[in-house]
Formats: C-alpha cells, sequence, structure tokens
C-alpha cells in the first residue's frame, strides 16, 4: 500500500513524485518508457520553471550536461523588432532549452533520491476502484507480468491522451479547436541565440540546445496539416526562407543531424482536476498550444502547487478534498489568461498585436516585461500599467 502513486515520470510526474515522498510519503512512480527516451518538446524552460529547478536542487545537474545558457531573446514580426528578455524569477534570469532525454532523466533521478520507488516500462492498463473511489492500478512490468498496486492517492500525469482521465471520466471543462500544427529538427554549425520570427500564417523558432545543436521549429495553421505534411522537410525550410531569411541562410550553412518531427495534433483544453482518490497533471489536466512553450514550466508550477495544497493532510478526507479543490481553482487562476494569450498568439494573425509591440521599440523595460507576459513572470495586468499606456497614448 502505497500514499502515492504517481503515472508518468516526465515533467509533471517526477517534480510531483518527489515533493510527496519529500514530504514523508511513500510513493510509487510508474513509467511506461525506458529512460533516457526522448519526446516531442518545445524544450523550452522560461524563468519561473528554472527557479523551481533551483528550488528542487536539480538546476545544477542541468547546467553540468553543457545545454545553452540563454540570457537575450529576440523577436521579428511585420514591421517590428524587439530585443530583451524576461524579468527574473527569484533572482533566476538565465533559461535553458535542454532536450528531454537530458531533462526528463535528471526529475527521475531527482524523485530516486527523495526516496521514490521508481518503475520505468511500466505500461498502466487500467485503474483499481472501490465503489466511485479510485484505489490504486493495474500494469505490466517490464517482463510482460501483470502487477497491481494501491494508493491512497493516484496522480495521472500521463500526457494528453491520458489514461487516468479517460478511465474516471473526467471531461473538459474547457476547449478550443486545434490551432497550428509544428514541425522541427536540430542543426548543427548553426549559431543561434533564442529567436522568434513572425509572419500572417506562420510562426519560426530557433533555441540553442544540448550538444551545440540548435532547434529549428516552424509553425503553420492546423488547416495547412494534410497539405504540409506530403512534404514536412519542403513546408519546414521553405516557411524558415520566408519569415526569417537570416536564418534560412544559417541553416544552409549548417547540417540538419536529426529526423524532421511534428505534429498536428495540439490539443486545447483545461479538464476536471480530481475525483476521489485521483487527481490530474500535466499536460494531463491542461494541454494548449505548443508555440509558446508553456508546457514544461507549467507542468513544474502545478507540481509544486498540488503537492504544497496536500501538505500533510493526505490521510485526512475533508482536509484532502479542499486541498484538491484549491488545485483546481488555481488552474484556473494561474494559467486561463496564459492559455488565452497562447491561443491569441497560436491563430498566426500578428497584426493588431505588432502594432502594439512597434509603439515598444525605444522602451526597453516595457519589452522586458512584454517578454515577461510570456514567461508567466509578469502578469498581463501588471504589463498593462500606466507607463504603457501612456506610451501607447503618445504613439
Amino acid at each position: 500500500m502505497y500514499d502515492v502513486i504517481v503515472i508518468g515520470a516526465r515533467c509533471a510526474g517526477s517534480p510531483a513524485a518527489m515533493l510527496f515522498a519529500q514530504q514523508g510519503y511513500r510513493v510509487l512512480l510508474l513509467e511506461k518508457a525506458q529512460f533516457p527516451q526522448d519526446t516531442l518538446s518545445s524544450h523550452y524552460l522560461h524563468q519561473p520553471g528554472v527557479a523551481l529547478l533551483g528550488r528542487w536542487g536539480l538546476l545544477d545537474k542541468l547546467r553540468d550536461t553543457g545545454c545553452t545558457p540563454i540570457n537575450q531573446e529576440s523577436y521579428q514580426g511585420p514591421g517590428v523588432r524587439l530585443d530583451g528578455f524576461s524579468i527574473p524569477v527569484d533572482g533566476y534570469r538565465t533559461t535553458y532549452a535542454p532536450r528531454r532525454f537530458v531533462l526528463d532523466p535528471i526529475l527521475a533521478d531527482g524523485a530516486v533520491a527523495a526516496g521514490v520507488e521508481f518503475r520505468e516500462s511500466c505500461a498502466v492498463t487500467d485503474l483499481v476502484f472501490e465503489g466511485e473511489r479510485v484505489v490504486g492500478v493495474k500494469y505490466t512490468t517490464p517482463d510482460g507480468a501483470e502487477a497491481t498496486d494501491r494508493a491512497r492517492l493516484v496522480v495521472g500525469a500521463d500526457g494528453m491522451r491520458s489514461l487516468v482521465a479517460r478511465k474516471v471520466g473526467a471531461q473538459k471543462v474547457v476547449e478550443h479547436p486545434r490551432m497550428t500544427c509544428v514541425y522541427y529538427s536540430y542543426w548543427s554549425g548553426v549559431p543561434s541565440g533564442f529567436e522568434l520570427y513572425e509572419r500572417p500564417g506562420r510562426w519560426v523558432v530557433s533555441v540553442p540546445t544540448n550538444d551545440n545543436l540548435t532547434l529549428a521549429m516552424t509553425y503553420f495553421p492546423q488547416d495547412e496539416y494534410n497539405e504540409v505534411r506530403k512534404d514536412a522537410e519542403s513546408a519546414y525550410l521553405e516557411a524558415v526562407r520566408t519569415t526569417a531569411p537570416d536564418l534560412h541562410e544559417r541553416l544552409s550553412q549548417g547540417e540538419r543531424v536529426e529526423q524532421m518531427y511534428g505534429t498536428g495534433h495540439q490539443e486545447n483544453y483545461f479538464r476536471k482536476a480530481y475525483g476521489p482518490g485521483w487527481v490530474l497533471l500535466g499536460d494531463a489536466v491542461h494541454h494548449k498550444d505548443s508555440i509558446t512553450a508553456r508546457g514544461i514550466t507549467d507542468a513544474f508550477i502545478q507540481a509544486q502547487t498540488l503537492t504544497d495544497h496536500i501538505g500533510e493532510n493526505l490521510h485526512d478526507d475533508a482536509a484532502l478534498n479542499a486541498a484538491l479543490r484549491r488545485y483546481e481553482n488555481d488552474l484556473s487562476n494561474t494559467f486561463l489568461n496564459l492559455y488565452q494569450g497562447v491561443l491569441n498568439v497560436a491563430e498566426l494573425k500578428p497584426e493588431g498585436r505588432t502594432e502594439m509591440l512597434r509603439k515598444l521599440v525605444g522602451h526597453q523595460e516595457l519589452i522586458d516585461r512584454y517578454f515577461s507576459t510570456v514567461s508567466g513572470a509578469c502578469s498581463l495586468d501588471d504589463f498593462y500599467n500606466a507607463d504603457l499606456l501612456t506610451v501607447l497614448d503618445q504613439s
């Protein structure tokens, strides 16, 4: 009998398991993959995510992998270029964009060091119920045997296609259509900072990652997915050429060292977050278009929030239910505005936004605060302050 079973050991599950174990609970962490293993990702850690890695004592382990530190951001849209960076969070301003086969094992190792029992290559097949309450999980072990374990709380950190969400019937309480499709790959010999490029119908990102490689990503409208996927490499290169000519020139002088990766299945939703004996975390509870690279950072924040709310009250029915309700409320309070901001960018219609951004040129503090709204270091309410309104009125 465990206190907590966490399903999924990536950016939501491993931190949650670690934090529960640090609170003194007996925790089982199950992962269907065998680490290290890559996964589709936008890689980038915003300042709040870096700050949490620092708080958890894992940031130095990431730095030790040689992942390129990032201290500057540029954005180029129709008729405007901005250079700056988000304000710090808890003293952390430098960011990183690690490969997932680097980051995820660091997170899992942190959980093990905290006392978590970690089992890889274990595919969860079902939940165990007593009445309406989830009391455990069924899974296959690496040798193909069937196993069952029980727990006070089952945490579904098992992604967008969450088995836990499906088995408990967790409905989507907020949902929007798919907005974009994305293709990306990795390049050597391509110097790059954190660069964003936009024009109507296209969004291009380049960012340095591990092994001196540059990640270059292209976004297309969702309704172009079936056409783009027929020849993803050509569409990808043409998108870079017409949206970010300078980056295209650098790519032409470098070498693509991996295959093309991509997806047209980026859902946008919030699910019901909890019920008797279960709670959802990370992409299982809240998923959105990857265009602003919020996924990893938001998963970290959710893991910290969930475990903070539960604290020592896991075995008190009333207190646990109240904690899970607060966690669900925090999902809306913390992420709903960011979610709407992501959808706005994912429309790939920059005209209205770039008109405002052109007025920020020459006002570095406002530029940095604008980048901070995307990182989550600054709320939209704080961004739209008297200083900004004065600049907008004068322009």
